[in-house]
């Protein structure tokens, strides 16, 4: 199936699993459909493999599901940021986020073993103010390996956002779910 044709499988998918379930965006009905969460996987591998990623960059804890699965389809590598407490064996570099939409801070901690030939893409679920993917490009750049951009499923940042944690694709833009009727 074409490039362009996988992607709009993948839209047509997180549109059809997503809910809003008391006042909260719920995406998690799309690791629960397995076509579902194929497609959309395929979706995101066409916007990450621009650029011919080693890495596929993954945040606990739905970046995880995220990025081994979108690196299967590229064939890539994957790397992960826990958050807080998690374990993480090895050296790793840290640095603590702005706060995220709910004004909290975190602290990531990544793995430093990227190195000057990796090529990386974050790939997430969902991008509201842009912290955690800036934070996780200073990461990766403290490394010296190239940052090649975020993939996430939804987009809803402004234009600023956009373009500081770039290049940045998404699926869909988060006015394209509708209202949240939950309420």
């Amino acid at each position: 199936m074409p490039p362009r044709d996988l992607i709009g499988t993948g839209r047509e998918a997180l549109i059809r699993h997503f809910r809003w379930v008391d006042g909260h965006a719920d995406v998690l009905g799309v690791f629960e459909d397995q076509g579902a969460f194929l497609a959309i996987t395929r979706a995101l591998a066409c916007l990450a493999a621009e650029g011919q990623p080693t890495r596929i960059l993954g945040i606990e804890a739905r970046g995880f599901l995220l990025a081994g699965a979108v690196a299967t389809e590229v064939g890539a590598g994957v790397h992960v940021i826990r958050k807080n407490d998690g374990l993480l064996p090895g050296a790793k570099l840290t640095i603590t986020t702005a706060p995220d939409y709910r004004g909290l801070p975190h602290e990531f901690r990544m793995r430093s073993s990227l190195g000057r030939s990796d090529r990386v893409v974050l790939v997430d679920d969902w991008v509201e103010r842009g912290s955690q993917a800036r934070a996780a490009r200073s990461l990766v750049e403290r490394t010296g390996a190239t940052w090649l951009g975020t993939v996430a499923m939804v987009d809803d940042t402004d234009a600023e956002t956009r373009e500081d944690i770039g290049p940045f694709r998404s699926l869909i833009r988060s006015s394209d779910l509708g209202p949240d009727t939950d309420e």
